[in-house]
């Protein structure tokens, strides 16, 4: 629905850009709660990761009127979620930090107000090691006769809360992060950590490209591949286009879009598409005439997927002060 209530006629939709600014940003504005942050759904208590995304897409779309403020709020309320040991939780009430410190390292790197939130964030990041790479769990292993998975768990990237497992979008978003931060500014750790991280995706990598939320075999049998973790692994592979893994993968990407059902798979989806180079397949609907035969807008995550993949060139991607990160 359109913030009047009425629904924007799809015949009007000509282009995923105005998509975005006459349907999803203004969605995005006014869900907005009174704390600066934004919960998973209009009227829903406020998250670490909704809001991050929200200000990610009013970035993104700079130009469009009071986007500015709206993000200096949820920036705020940011600032004010990181835990005294540098990282994030998901919510206010919870005291224990996890994967959205990587979101929300990324979202503040470009404000000079979080200098050192940044930094410390950066810091929790890289000291946080999931235990399934141990060399004790690893040891424990190899003595065991009942292989589930095949991989190499000495690769180790980072799990959604600390200390428990890798997976791949949690060392998707740390790895876009590090990224990000100019090597100089970096904890020594972290170079060994970038590059674990990168080898575990490319060994979780499912046979045929594209990569699910963990593992690529199990008991012997070939994982399937998803949109979502495909798109994350490509976007924190993408400096390296050549190599076969990000070509089978994105292949796989471009043969498998149609079978996406979701908004937000086929707003990520594009996202992919167009950094690794490949147009939009003709079989398969934009968002806007997807939005036209299906309104999905009720979730802000998607709703700021949806307004990033309108963005051309996706500078959000590589935002950052690279003064202080």
């Amino acid at each position: 629905m359109t913030p009047a209530g009425e629904k924007l006629p799809a015949a009007n939709l000509s282009s995923e850009s105005e998509f975005a600014t006459k349907i999803c940003l203004p969605f995005i504005r006014n869900a907005q709660n009174a704390d600066g942050g934004w919960g998973f759904q209009p009227g829903l208590e406020s998250r670490v990761e909704p809001t991050c995304w929200a200000i990610l897409a009013l970035r993104a779309l700079e130009n469009s009127v009071g986007s500015a403020e709206n993000s200096a709020r949820g920036l705020q309320l940011l600032r004010k979620a990181q835990l005294a040991n540098g990282s994030w939780p998901a919510s206010a009430e919870m005291s224990n930090g996890c994967w959205l410190t990587a979101l929300a390292c990324w979202v503040l790197n470009p404000d000079p107000q979080a200098r050192e939130a940044v930094v410390a964030g950066v810091k929790w990041i890289c000291n946080d090691w999931p235990r399934d790479g141990s060399l004790w769990r690893r040891w424990r292993g190899r003595l065991s006769h009942h292989k589930i998975t095949e991989q190499n768990d000495s690769y180790r990237g980072w799990g959604w809360t600390p200390q428990t497992s890798s997976w791949v979008e949690p060392t998707s978003f740390a790895l876009i992060l590090l990224a990000n931060c100019p090597i100089k500014s970096l904890p020594e750790i972290a170079a060994r950590r970038r590059e674990l991280a990168r080898r575990m995706l490319y060994d979780r990598m499912c046979p045929g490209g594209g990569w699910n939320c963990g593992n690529p075999m199990v008991y012997g049998v070939a994982g399937e591949p998803l949109v979502v973790p495909t798109v994350w692994a490509l976007l924190a592979l993408r400096d390296a286009p050549d190599r076969a893994e990000f070509v089978m993968s994105l292949e796989w990407l471009e043969k498998n879009i149609a079978n996406a059902r979701g908004a937000g798979s086929l707003a990520l989806a594009r996202i992919a598409m167009e950094v690794g180079g490949r147009k939009w397949p003709e079989n398969v609907a934009s968002l806007a005439d997807f939005y036209g035969r299906n309104e999905f807008l009720q979730n802000i995550p998607v709703a700021a997927w949806a307004c990033l993949a309108s963005c051309k060139g996706h500078e959000w991607l590589t935002q950052g002060d690279q003064e202080f990160c």
